[in-house]
């Protein structure tokens, strides 16, 4: 049984999301290692496979990560980071702040032989999507990059795309401003040359930003800043839709009596776009699994980050992203000898 050491304090929605989504992903099977507050936590007490850890101290959204990391050794996302380390869990999962979260991974669990940048990793939910979601990497963990750092991100996905979302043969591509291989940055630009000729990888070239939410492609490759904005883009794009559309339908008589008639289809299709179908983003590149939850995060969402971290571990994503870079010779050594992806 997979166990998963998950920060019991930090989610915008409180102790009850919390609750409510650990107790959803025990019931799937899940073991857990909850470390907040037992009274705020008190409705797991009962749960078989849960058990509470206590954690005195908190990370909080006005906190430097980094200060704050090393400066709370007793706050819930640092015990729970060193749990994993320990051995004790095998992942972990936060819906606390994300720099906190990403920092205390970072120390625990240390960067993947080879890795220089690790990079947060995040599905796409795109509606009417046939077979397993996109990833998307980097969305926030590294501002700045170099080409091949871009290089590894693409190798990162295709690994886990094929390890966790069982993806044969992952199609990956660079967002750029143009399709043509001399379209963008440089780094994107001398990413591209080294990806076209590199090995153990299906690079389709250059995907421009209106194409995001297609099914050209399994693994769109950024720096975390474009990445981060992308994201946020399409978030706060399919709130802006989905409340138009119902501002719409209740506009008239006629276009109520449509709404209702749409209503169905309508909340599939919150359902497909909702950030909690997803669970978070996973953090690859490191020695061990880590999940970042979304900060709005209910039950569902905090029950699906358990459930992809306990899924990475299963399918042992550590160990396949390991072989991966190693076989395609996408180490950080390769990339300081020029042998970016040769």
């Amino acid at each position: 049984m997979t166990t998963v050491a998950l920060d019991g304090r930090g989610a915008e929605r409180g102790p009850e999301a919390i609750v409510g989504g650990a107790r959803a992903a025990a019931d799937d099977g899940i073991a857990l290692r909850v470390f907040g507050d037992p009274q705020e936590l008190g409705g797991l007490e009962s749960v078989a496979g849960v058990e509470l850890v206590p954690a005195a101290d908190e990370i909080g959204n006005e906190d430097e990560p980094v200060a704050a990391v090393r400066g709370k050794p007793d706050s819930s996302v640092v015990l729970a980071a060193a749990d994993v380390a320990a051995g004790r869990s095998d992942a972990l999962a936060s819906a606390g702040p994300t720099g906190a979260t990403m920092t205390a991974a970072l120390f625990a669990l240390r960067r993947q032989h080879g890795v220089r940048r690790p990079a947060l990793t995040v599905q796409l939910a795109v509606p009417g999507r046939d077979g397993p979601p996109s990833l998307l990497l980097d969305v926030g963990a590294n501002a700045e990059v170099r080409a091949g750092d871009l290089v590894q991100f693409a190798y990162l996905g295709a690994a886990f795309s094929q390890a966790v979302l069982g993806v044969e043969r992952p199609r990956v591509a660079l967002l750029s401003v143009g399709e043509e291989a001399k379209k963008g940055t440089q780094n994107v630009v001398d990413a591209h040359a080294a990806l076209a000729t590199a090995s153990g990888i299906d690079f389709r070239g250059n995907l421009e930003g209106r194409d995001l939410l297609g099914e050209g492609v399994d693994v769109i490759v950024t720096d975390g800043f474009t990445g981060n904005v992308a994201l946020k883009t399409i978030e706060g794009t399919a709130k802006a839709v989905a409340a138009a559309v119902g501002d719409a339908a209740r506009s008239n008589p006629l276009a109520a009596v449509g709404g209702l008639m749409l209503r169905p289809a309508l909340g599939g299709l919150r359902r497909e776009m909702d950030p909690d179908t997803t669970g978070g983003a996973i953090l690859l590149g490191l020695r061990g699994v880590a999940v970042v939850g979304h900060g709005s995060s209910g039950p569902e969402g905090i029950a699906n980050a358990l459930r992809l971290a306990a899924r990475a571990v299963e399918q042992d994503a550590v160990g396949r992203i390991a072989e991966l870079l190693e076989r395609a010779g996408a180490t950080r050594a390769a990339m300081r000898d020029g042998r970016i992806g040769q």
